[in-house]
């Protein structure tokens, strides 16, 4: 990764040559892909070139200007290169920037694949000086090409070296992959670091979890799916697939994944073999030998369920990288052999949290909590099962979790409140069937999904849904409501 080095002062003022940031700068800052708001304008309306309005800017928050002041301070030259327009978003490791590309017609951008070929260069505006009293004023309008955004990603220096290092080589790996926001290129300035990633303009996902129809569904997924597939291609395990971490653009009905702070490559982090790596005799062989066989249940005793007092066993160490209601069952029980499965189970996630019109689905506090979710849903047996595959034991007292669980067809009508489902939903709730597996070497990876029938051979048969778009689930009394809601549900499902 190269230093930052701010632009001469004669760059302002001469057309430079062009240069490309997708392969001439150096292996760090290698570019890719990306997706400006201006360039999707364009394609919209075959309109290259606008009239500038220098007032046309966003409402933004004093609080936000002092953050974007303060990074164009501590970062000499930066403001030379980037406008910091807003804030756009804010994580555990880094806080993400709108900015304006000054510098965006100084280079060959191939990492942008959504701009206009027919644009030229840059209009110069005429100058802006009072017109003298009988003189006329130019018969031409002022017209330049319109900004093109970018988004700046300022990772906290309390990051690892080696993480920040991981996530910039990964983004490199993946460049030209579809649906992956790519890395254009990055600058370290000292102890800081920033990498200059595509802007793409998308919705939000609370308002498409309530408006999706099914054929929306599917557009969202091939997308989706076409982006895991080309990231586990490369043996990389993403670990942390979210709605927020996939920005999708109805309208062009194509999405990028992006975040990979978390990601990594397929056995990097190998700390041993796990069981469920070995054959089911080798698995079943080490369960009748288990201590929880030989005592607590061929001797039948009665031994009360916790942890014991003094265990002098080694804890078991494994990735737990996610997000809470995201992650896969082989993360919750320590696996030592993940694989890129974790990543369609989390995608599994977002799709019955749309089928179902529940956000978030999953609201577990710790792991414990979220094995008893996955648990009301599949089952004490099938989650025993599961845990045996990793070695663990599985063990619950509460009475309302049952011991065969329930289909996803019927789950998928309680929480959506609906009496019977469309063709086109039973064909979804199929591909979910197949997302959801808790054994992760029958789950689907994203080349078998998307030859899955949902997808090969669709069923158009949308009915559409009776929720209202406009009802926020920020305020607390919409939060109250749903919780209301979800009780419900829940008790229903007790009853059962």
């Amino acid at each position: 990764m190269s230093a930052f080095h701010a632009p001469p002062a004669e760059v302002s003022g001469v057309q430079q040559p062009e240069l490309s940031r997708s392969g001439s700068e150096c292996e760090t800052q290698n570019g890719t892909m990306a997706t400006s708001e201006s360039s999707l304008e364009n394609m919209a309306d075959g309109n290259a070139l606008e009239q500038f309005d220098p007032h046309d800017e966003e409402d933004v928050d004093d609080s936000v200007k002092e953050d974007m002041k303060r990074l164009e301070e501590t970062f000499p030259g930066i403001s030379d290169r980037f406008r910091l327009v807003n804030r756009i978003g804010e994580g555990t490791f880094s806080t993400v920037y709108k900015a304006e590309d000054l510098l965006y017609d100084h280079y060959q951008n191939d990492w942008d694949t959504f701009q206009d070929s027919k644009d030229g260069n840059w209009v110069n505006p005429p100058s802006k000086r009072r017109s003298v009293d009988g003189e006329k004023s130019p018969t031409y309008s002022a017209k330049r090409r319109r900004p093109r955004y970018v988004a700046l990603k300022k990772i906290y220096v309390t990051s690892s070296p080696l993480r920040i290092q991981n996530e910039l080589e990964l983004l490199h790996d993946l460049r030209g992959c579809r649906s992956v926001c790519p890395l254009i290129t990055a600058f370290r300035y000292q102890d800081q670091v920033v990498a200059v990633l595509p802007f793409f303009p998308h919705t939000d996902f609370r308002i498409q979890y309530r408006t999706f129809m099914v054929a929306d569904m599917r557009h969202y997924f091939r997308s989706l799916f076409t982006a895991l597939h080309s990231v586990h291609k490369h043996n990389i395990l993403h670990r942390d697939i979210k709605p927020t971490n996939f920005l999708y653009n109805p309208e062009l009905r194509e999405g990028v994944l992006v975040d990979f702070g978390l990601a990594e490559r397929e056995g990097s982090e190998y700390t041993g073999t796990c069981l469920c790596a070995n054959s089911g005799q080798i698995r079943r062989n080490r369960f009748f030998q288990s201590y929880y066989y030989t005592h607590c249940v061929s001797s039948q005793h009665t031994a009360s369920l916790g942890y014991p007092k003094n265990d002098s066993r080694p804890s078991r160490r494994a990735n737990r990288a996610g997000t809470r209601g995201f992650r896969a069952p082989e993360v919750l029980f320590k696996c030592t052999s993940q694989t890129t499965k974790i990543d369609m189970w989390s995608a599994g996630v977002i799709l019955l949290t749309l089928l179902g019109r529940r956000f978030p689905f999953f609201n577990s506090a710790d792991d414990v909590d979220a094995m008893i979710e996955m648990a009301s849903i599949f089952g004490t047996r099938r989650m025993k099962h599961a845990a045996a595959m990793h070695g663990q034991i599985f063990e619950t007292n509460i009475p309302t979790i049952g011991e065969k669980g329930y289909s996803w067809e019927k789950l998928v009508k309680w929480a959506s409140c609906v009496e019977e489902l469309t063709e086109s939903e039973k064909q979804a709730t199929r591909l979910l069937a197949g997302l959801m597996e808790l054994d992760p070497y029958k789950r689907l990876s994203a080349k078998e999904a998307l030859q899955h029938e949902f997808f090969a051979d669709p069923i158009d048969h949308d009915v559409e849904w009776g929720g209202n778009p406009d009802d926020s689930g920020d305020t607390g009394e919409e939060g109250d409501k749903d919780d209301d809601e979800a009780d419900d549900a829940a008790d229903e499902v007790a009853m059962i």
